[in-house]
């Protein structure tokens, strides 16, 4: 009988389900209201971190005008001429263009292919530790070189790798009879690259992974330890189906840098004799902006990496939610 009395009442009053809706929007607003004034002191912490995104990262994205302009400094923004896409012809028909790519790619592919699992695969390892005194001192081992500048990871790479008395060579001259020019030469360049990047950042990388780790239900193990299931077993189907998520969203934010290898690191470890596999679009950007002030030019040098990272990002996420994941938006 209720249900057909409201049943009339909206019958008879088509007006009746418009006030009860606006009522209910009044009530929804009220409570947003209400919970803003409850949390009025963690949005104030909001504040620093959106005027540093804001400051230091969507103002300075005002820059890329000069991309399309023949910039000059005493012009200014406003003054310079117009030129359009000029800027990115001349930098596709640049000679150097395809050298860059070259360099750039591989790196970044070496990246991916090496670096980018060693903190999966060094959390899994250290989440099998049971000794937990052991377990901290390892992971405080880790950490280290990570708070450790390019430039000394560079001074420790020479020192060990030098003709000049480095230990390596040392070591190679006793075993082969001569000593191996690492710093110079070309076809160990990027050896020297990725073996710098594994040792400083692999330590660091876990601390996400274990965090997602920590999170796993231990029942899950148990229930793998009564069917049979090997430590190894364990890994691969319950403690990497565990971290799935969080590598898939890792892997896509990566792939926004996929161009991006790291100016100082190649900068400090490049040389005359290894420039032709040492130079990539950061170190390009760096000379042809800086030294030479080619402004626009430059700019538009990076305003192209940062398209093939969004457009990346934008392929691997949709990608990511084809495979049945979540991606990162």
């Amino acid at each position: 009988m209720d249900s057909l009395k409201v049943q009339s009442v909206d019958t008879v009053n088509p007006g009746y389900n418009a006030a009860k809706n606006a009522n209910t929007e009044i009530k929804s607003e009220i409570t947003k209201f209400q919970r803003l004034k409850r949390d009025k002191w963690l949005y104030l912490l909001l504040i620093p971190g959106l005027a540093y995104f804001i400051i230091f990262k969507y103002l300075p994205m005002w820059g890329i005008v000069i991309a399309f302009q023949d910039y000059s400094p005493f012009l200014g923004i406003f003054g310079s001429k117009w030129v359009g896409f000029e800027n990115f012809i001349d930098f596709f028909k640049n000679p150097d263009f395809f050298r860059l790519l070259e360099n750039t790619f591989i790196l970044a592919c070496l990246d991916l292919i090496f670096f980018f699992p060693a903190p999966i695969i060094l959390a899994l390892l250290l989440n099998e530790l049971r000794l937990q005194a052991y377990k901290s001192v390892v992971q405080t081992f880790i950490y280290v070189p990570h708070f450790m500048s390019w430039v000394i990871i560079a001074s420790i790479t020479y020192i060990f790798f030098t003709t000049s008395g480095g230990v390596v060579n040392e070591i190679v001259s006793l075993i082969y009879g001569k000593e191996i020019n690492f710093l110079s030469a070309p076809e160990w360049f990027r050896p020297l690259i990725m073996g710098q990047i594994i040792w400083k950042e692999s330590g660091w990388g876990t601390v996400i992974f274990l965090a997602a780790l920590a999170s796993v239900d231990k029942e899950q193990y148990e229930a793998a330890i009564v069917d049979g299931a090997g430590r190894m077993r364990r890994m691969w189907h319950v403690t990497l189906p565990a971290v799935r998520s969080t590598i898939v969203v890792l892997l896509i934010l990566r792939l926004g840098n996929f161009l991006d290898t790291g100016f100082q690191q190649i900068f400090l470890m490049s040389n005359s004799l290894n420039r032709s596999v040492a130079d990539v679009f950061d170190t390009y950007v760096y000379f042809v902006g800086i030294t030479q002030g080619a402004y626009s030019y430059s700019t538009a040098v990076g305003l192209f990496k940062g398209i093939v990272g969004v457009v990346l990002v934008l392929g691997a996420n949709k990608l990511a939610k084809k495979m049945g994941q979540d991606g990162i938006f």
